[in-house]
């Protein structure tokens, strides 16, 4: 049999439909290198298993009681996986033409790259900004607060975001989004695969930077174009997610951070990210009241 150079793994939770067309956007343009697709289902209750075992009966599926969560499911899914390039998928995402070959060519062409992150476009094609600069707190502080809103144009949000740059080159990056992120599976397990103290939310940040640390290059690649809907499970559960995803920060924070703080500052970060985290569920919560109101 020939080697299998890819596998292309994703951890579904809930997103049926999504997750059909992510599977469509692959088998309706295959690639031309030998491949194959993984789905590991946490626990969903939608149909979703049912849906794989009677449309894509060619794939292979683990079905897990229980959710592992993001880092723990992909890690489960890889220790299956054959490829020796993995490509960790998103069940919201749909992949376009000719964008797994062009990931693959540019891996085996540049053996220095450990991992790659194709251009992400939102639904309607714009860009969404999936390679970014390191958490900092000036960018917490500034990105999706009150203060943004007051300064949307402020240097801190502008370079962690890389806006600066029309993302149509090759470039180093420090990191790239897990929702589509291709990595050697040699590396991967070098790494021991996402830190699974990170249920979802800033695995992919903390892979990307033991990468870097390990001596190994992080690349974003716009001629492999993927598309991606934000969301499609988490909405599901958002003030959930809002706790998880604050959780995962100060994680984040404290296994890389916390120690080049000065002592006295350390106290802030988890009040700060406290204070965040609350003002996203107030808003939540304004919301939800608003439209309930005007169904009355």
């Amino acid at each position: 049999m020939p080697e299998v150079l890819l596998t292309v793994q994703i951890v579904n939770w809930n997103a049926r439909e999504p997750l059909r067309a992510a599977l469509r956007s692959i088998v309706a343009h295959p690639p031309q290198i030998e491949y194959e697709i993984l789905v590991l289902d946490n626990a969903s209750s939608d149909g979703s298993v049912q849906m794989l075992e009677k449309e894509f009966p060619e794939l292979k599926l683990i079905v897990s009681e229980r959710n592992l969560g993001f880092s723990r499911g992909h890690n489960l899914a890889a220790r299956a996986a054959q490829g020796k390039y993995l490509l960790i998928l998103n069940p919201d995402t749909e992949v376009q033409p000719g964008a797994l070959d062009a990931l693959v060519h540019y891996a085996e062409q540049h053996p220095e790259i450990a991992i790659i992150g194709p251009k992400i476009l939102n639904p309607d094609g714009s860009l969404q900004y999936s390679c970014r600069r390191f958490p900092n707190p000036a960018a917490a502080l500034f990105r999706n607060t009150p203060l943004g809103k007051l300064f949307p144009n402020n240097p801190y949000t502008r370079d962690y975001l890389m806006t600066d740059w029309d993302h149509n080159s090759v470039r180093e990056v420090d990191w790239v989004s897990g929702a589509a992120l291709f990595i050697r599976r040699e590396l991967f397990e070098q790494l021991g695969g996402f830190d699974e103290q990170f249920f979802m939310y800033c695995e992919d940040t903390d892979l990307c930077y033991r990468a870097w640390q390990a001596g190994y290059k992080v690349v974003y690649y716009p001629d492999a174009i993927i598309k991606h809907a934000i969301g499609r499970s988490t909405d599901l559960v958002a003030n959930k997610m809002i706790i998880t995803f604050h959780r995962s920060m100060y994680l984040f924070y404290k296994k890389h951070y916390a120690r080049r703080t000065f002592v006295l500052l350390r106290p802030f970060v988890p009040l700060g990210l406290a204070l965040r985290a609350s003002l996203f569920l107030l808003k939540n919560s304004k919301d939800a009241l608003l439209r309930r109101w005007q169904k009355r």
